[in-house]
Formats: structure tokens, sequence, C-alpha cells
């Protein structure tokens, strides 16, 4: 782990991402010593710190810490947490903030290999998110919503949950981004209320945009869900994982899901 540029594990009791969950992360796949759509990422945690009013460290910064942490590992999960810092008493930030940077790498995670091929059952979670537009889309560092929900179930063939907002609008998974595929269109939930923006799923439209496939952003309900042709999750470790079975849903053929799995393995950089 390297700290502010140092090794080391040691943070400030007083780190307002500790106090607070004042700061955003990112996650990132490593493989050969690279760190994959490491421009993307950067230009996320810009917005996400942006989003925040905090400080972004310059990619210069990042890429250097990033290459400390590759000669440790070179395949694994590479993390970048930003906080506003450490700070005094009190929910105001400081007016001269200087933001704690905090970088780790872990061994890649080992999934069955069928979760790719003939996809994953997925829990419907019986927590709802909260609206909050101001947080939503961003990577910020409160996240005991996905916390809670991801204790409803103990179940290692079941490795992901469905989550819902207040309005029984479909959301995300607990660490994913959903896709319904429906006639050949591609539809994902709408993200302006609650929920992360993940960068798998902007890889998903733009995989869409230049193969001429209709996607639309829209709320989308159980019922969306239960009438698709093909449901598919994604995120930056996994890739992605067609759904073969949720409450009411059961599919078995995903020709579209593993189209586009192919691409996003393989797509360019």
């Amino acid at each position: 782990m390297i700290i502010n540029g140092l090794p080391g594990e040691l943070l400030s009791a007083n780190d307002r991402g500790l106090t607070y969950g004042d700061g955003v992360f990112r996650t990132i796949l490593v493989r050969e010593g690279r760190p994959l759509h490491w421009q993307q990422h950067y230009d996320k945690l810009q917005h996400d710190c942006s989003a925040l009013a905090i400080e972004c460290p310059s990619r210069q910064i990042l890429t250097a810490e990033l290459e400390q942490l590759l000669r440790i590992r070179s395949d694994g999960i590479a993390k970048i947490i930003i906080t506003r810092g450490t700070g005094a008493r009190g929910y105001a930030p400081s007016a001269n903030p200087q933001v704690t940077r905090i970088l780790s790498i872990t061994p890649p995670p080992l999934y069955p290999v069928s979760f790719a091929s003939a996809g994953v059952s997925v829990h419907l979670c019986r927590l709802r998110l909260g609206h909050q537009s101001r947080l939503a889309g961003i990577k910020h560092l409160n996240r005991l919503e996905n916390v809670l929900a991801a204790a409803e179930w103990n179940n290692a063939d079941i490795p992901e949950g469905l989550l819902l907002d207040e309005a029984s609008h479909i959301i995300e998974g607990t660490r994913s981004n959903l896709f319904l595929v429906k006639q050949g269109a591609l539809y994902t939930p709408d993200l302006s209320r609650c929920g992360v923006a993940g960068l798998q799923r902007q890889r998903v439209m733009d995989w869409a945009k230049q193969h001429g496939v209709e996607c639309k952003v829209a709320d989308l309900q159980m019922e969306a869900l239960l009438a698709a042709d093909e449901v598919f999750l994604v995120n930056s470790i996994i890739g992605l994982w067609p759904v073969r079975e949720i409450t009411g849903f059961h599919r078995v053929y995903f020709p579209v899901s593993l189209q586009i799995q192919d691409w996003l393995n393989h797509g360019c950089d």
C-alpha cells in the first residue's frame, strides 16, 4: 500500500475519508503490469473529485505511484482512494484541504469460468436505494447501502445482488451495472437519482454506438427485466456476466451478451 507517495498502512484517525466517507475511489484491473483503461479511469476520477469539490491529484503523480505498486505485483486489482484529507471536528471541510492518496493492489479474484459463459444467479435485494442527485453516478466512499445489501445473502453460487430504488426502479447490482436486451436493443437504468455510473457501463454504450445498436437510458422496473430477451451485468473486474436466473426470470441463451463480452475482453484500450 502507498499513502501519499510512501509505503505504509497508517492513516490519520481524523482523515475525512474515514470519519465521513468524504472521498472517491477507482478499482482497476491490472494485467502484466498494465492498468487497463487507465486514462478512462483517471478521467472518471477527475469527474467524481470535481463533483465533490475535491482537488484531484495529477495523472502524473498517480501514474508514478501506480508504477511503484506494479513493481510489487504485476497482475491484480489496483484501488485508488482520494479523500479530502484530515480535518478538525465537524462536517464543514477545511478551507485549504490537503487531499490523501491511498493506492493498493490485491490478487485478482478467482471466479468460476461458468459465470462468464453460462451466466449467474442474482439475488433480488430487499434494501432500496435512496435518492440523492448530488451524489448520483459518483463512486464515493460512503457505500453503506451496498454493504447492507450484500449482507442479505451468503451463497457463493449467487455472486451478485440486484438493487432497486425507493420508487421500485431497477438501478444496478451491488457492485455492477446492468443492461437488458430486448429485440436487439439495449436498455440500461437511469442513474440520475442514485447508483454508480461505472466505466464498463460506458464501454458497453460505446460498443452499441460503434455497432449501430440502439441503447436507451431509461427508468426500468422488474416487469421490463422479466420480459427481456437477455440481462447482463458489467464492471471493470468481472467484465461481463450474463444473468441466468433471478426471481421470475430464467434464460440459457445469451448471444448478444456474449458478443459484447468478447468485444470488452479484446477491445482497444
